[in-house]
């Protein structure tokens, strides 16, 4: 009976120790956010496919792109808080959600081109650009090739290089995340949907790029915040320190206790730093 009751014990700590280990924000995969009603959407025709985007707010623009696998709709919460000082622009990247593709591979190169086409489409000259992993990787793509369309760059989780990337299919999280934007990729797709191919083409990408030199590094111009989060499970810490030392000027900030997701796990937090980046002149 005494040990019965040691055992019970000992099932009672582990349960309130996994209950306070599943509260970690870090190790959490918030529900994908909504967007708010916009004041105009559409599908804009650039560079032979179909790009979706949506605009919300008025003032000086802000471009949010989301991570790969992804699509708008993470950046519900942060377009709700930014849309009452800016114009924020979202858009869903090639055959990502609402956006279509052609055969050709995806590139962070050929994406870039597309954000420049969807501002020349929306007549926006300049825009400051918030990117989260992929999405940061095409603003820095940006700022490197084309700064004369940037006026600030936030790039939350980006890499480099490929080098500068973990084994994400160690993460729960990742491998999570991964899941539902299969289901995402498919819920939204009226044609047999390919997300086989469509994961194939992004992972083989992933793989094999960005290869930003640190000469390119060292001659971007744009204000630069290079952001991550403390318990990233897909980028190298020294890669994120790597390119902060590098860009002129540039700031870096670690998130504490959020991960590759933080603009969802902690949203206020990621919001603060955005907002507070954004004011700054």
């Amino acid at each position: 009976m005494r040990r019965l009751g040691l055992v019970l014990l000992m099932l009672a700590m582990l349960g309130i120790a996994g209950s306070a280990h599943a509260q970690y924000p870090w190790l959490r995969l918030p529900p994908t956010p909504t967007l708010p009603k916009p004041e105009r959407s559409g599908l804009a025709p650039v560079n032979g496919i179909r790009l979706w985007y949506a605009v919300f707010g008025h003032g000086s623009p802000v471009i949010l792109m989301h991570g790969g696998l992804a699509n708008a709709n993470y950046w519900g919460l942060q377009v709700r808080a930014l849309a009452p000082h800016y114009e924020v622009i979202v858009l869903d990247s090639r055959g990502h959600g609402r956006s279509t593709r052609t055969d050709a591979p995806i590139t962070y190169d050929l994406m870039a081109s597309d954000v420049l086409a969807l501002m020349d489409y929306l007549h926006v000259h300049k825009a400051a650009l918030a990117g989260w992993s992929d999405g940061a990787i095409i603003g820095l793509d940006i700022a490197i090739h084309h700064p004369e369309r940037l006026t600030k760059l936030f790039a939350f989780a980006a890499n480099s290089d490929p080098s500068g990337v973990k084994d994400v299919s160690k993460s729960p999280v990742f491998t999570a995340f991964i899941a539902r934007a299969s289901r995402e990729y498919r819920r939204g797709r009226k044609a047999k949907p390919q997300f086989k191919a469509f994961l194939a083409n992004i992972e083989r990408m992933w793989a094999t790029e960005p290869h930003f030199t640190d000469e390119q590094l060292r001659h971007i111009t744009v204000p630069t915040w290079i952001v991550d989060a403390d318990h990233d499970e897909a980028i190298k810490r020294e890669n994120t320190d790597h390119m902060a030392a590098l860009i002129p000027g540039a700031g870096e900030l670690i998130l504490p206790e959020v991960s590759h997701f933080a603009f969802i796990q902690d949203p206020v937090m990621f919001n603060e730093a955005l907002l507070h980046f954004l004011a700054e002149r």
